[in-house]
């Protein structure tokens, strides 16, 4: 078995675990045990139940870029993206609730996801052929992740087969973003753009992951104007 193979099983358990018992009781040696996959090799990979959540949301993100579509409009292109990355979550809805449920209660849980999504931004971002580097992308990067939040809400409340809430709302969050603030298009930040402190900025403009829209709190749910 692969590494690849050996951390899907792994992950796919402990998202079935958190569906039945909840996200807090959701553990390696369970998760490795009910996949009965090697004890020693899932010590070895996984530190505890936060490593499975990052390597989760790593997983996510292969799947999502597995098929990068090279067609349409960057915003079309982002469109697909996203709705790829609701398509992995989809596989595991009851475990990805459990832990969005949880988020407010384990705090260490919902910065490594705040951190591991910005990352998934970026990644998004650059595979859709849109520019990440310095403050113009900061403030674009920062733009999807308020994008996918929104959306994220619109998911969990989703009972379609189709995801057809799920749809309207990242195709409407990108469509306001974009009117809103042009940042696909924009080549670079202008001058007279800053990040101060407050916005989680250092002197050089470079926001770090504590900055990060918060899944757990920052984006009420429901709201449109978080967008705005």
């Amino acid at each position: 078995m692969s590494e690849q193979e050996f951390d899907t099983a792994l992950v796919t358990a402990a998202l079935a675990i958190a569906g039945d018992e909840g996200w807090r009781r959701t553990t390696v040696l369970a998760a490795a045990q009910a996949a009965g996959l090697s004890l020693p090799r899932a010590r070895g990979r996984f530190r505890g139940r936060l490593s499975i959540l990052q390597r989760f949301s790593q997983i996510v993100d292969q799947t999502a870029l597995t098929a990068v579509s090279k067609d349409g409009s960057m915003r079309d292109r982002l469109f697909d993206l996203l709705m790829r990355r609701f398509d992995a979550l989809q596989t595991n809805r009851s475990g990805v609730l459990a832990i969005l449920q949880a988020l407010p209660s384990d705090p260490e849980a919902a910065l490594l996801l705040a951190c591991e999504t910005r990352n998934s931004m970026r990644w998004m971002l650059q595979a859709a052929g849109v520019a990440t580097a310095g403050l113009g992308g900061a403030l674009r990067i920062r733009g999807l992740m308020i994008v996918w939040l929104y959306a994220l809400r619109a998911w969990q409340r989703d009972e379609s087969a189709d995801l057809s809430t799920t749809m309207a709302a990242v195709d409407t969050a990108l469509q306001r973003a974009e009117a809103t603030a042009r940042w696909l298009h924009q080549p670079r930040a202008s001058a007279t753009v800053r990040l101060s402190p407050a916005d989680g900025a250092d002197d050089a403009g470079n926001v770090s992951c504590e900055a990060a829209p918060n899944v757990a709190t920052d984006i009420p749910p429901h709201s449109p104007d978080a967008l705005r």
